[in-house]
C-alpha cells in the first residue's frame, strides 16, 4: 500500500522554504523511488551576487568598446574574462 504524500506548503520566500526543508522529512513529501538519478537542468541559472568595483575610465571604455565589437553586454564580457583568468590562476597553483 502506498503512503499518502503530504502536499508541499506554499512559501513566502526562499528563506522560509530553506528553513522548512532543513528540518522536514522529504520522504513525507516525495516518492523517492521515482527519483531521477542524473537529472538535467538546462535552464538553471546560477545564483549571482552584486559587487562593486572601481575601474579607471579608460579601462571601462576599453571594455565597453570590446563588448560592442563582440556584440555582448560589457558586464557579461567582464564576467567571462574574470572566470577565464580565475580558472587559469587556479590551474597554475595546482
Amino acid at each position: 500500500m502506498k503512503k499518502k504524500l503530504k502536499p508541499i506548503p506554499k512559501f513566502k520566500n526562499e528563506d522560509e522554504e530553506r528553513d522548512f526543508w532543513a528540518t522536514a522529512d522529504t520522504s513525507e513529501y516525495f516518492d523517492w523511488s521515482k527519483a531521477v538519478v542524473n537529472p538535467s537542468f538546462p535552464n538553471l541559472r546560477l545564483s549571482t551576487q552584486t559587487v562593486s568595483i572601481r575601474l579607471t575610465q579608460s579601462l571601462l571604455n576599453a571594455l565597453k568598446e570590446l563588448a560592442n565589437k563582440k556584440d555582448v553586454p560589457y558586464q557579461s564580457l567582464m564576467k567571462v574574462y574574470l572566470e577565464e583568468r580565475v580558472k587559469e590562476e587556479l590551474q597554475a597553483v595546482k
